[in-house]
């Protein structure tokens, strides 16, 4: 968005006041208006600043959130990778020897005929 000039906003509100029958003439009253307006545009300005200032640190933020999340998710390249360490299950006779059941065998499941 463009910034805005000093004088702009309260020329616009002059021409507007003026296509609905009011007229701001030079005094006091004019004066005020148009300083507030002068406030108004350079409150607009600054916040604009900030905003823009704002989204590049998000985005640049999000683009290394982006990256870290790609390092952790993408599969490793090289393929040499450690093997994991598999956690020893005992077998049949040392779950007996220790009194406790063996887990129980899955069973297959049977084709149903078509």
């Amino acid at each position: 968005m463009k910034a805005l000039e000093k004088d702009e906003l309260y020329q616009n509100l002059q021409g507007f006041l003026k296509a609905k029958g009011v007229e701001l003439s030079a005094g006091s009253y004019a004066q005020k208006i148009q300083k507030s307006c002068g406030l108004l545009s350079d409150a607009i300005n600054t916040s604009q600043q900030g905003l823009a200032r704002a989204k590049t640190e998000i985005d640049k933020k999000l683009d290394q959130l982006r990256q870290v999340i790609h390092e952790k998710t993408a599969a490793s390249g090289t393929g040499a990778a450690p093997p994991k360490q598999q956690t020893s299950r005992p077998n049949q006779a040392s779950a007996k020897a220790a009194g406790k059941r063996p887990p129980p065998k899955k069973a297959r499941r049977r084709r149903r005929p078509s």
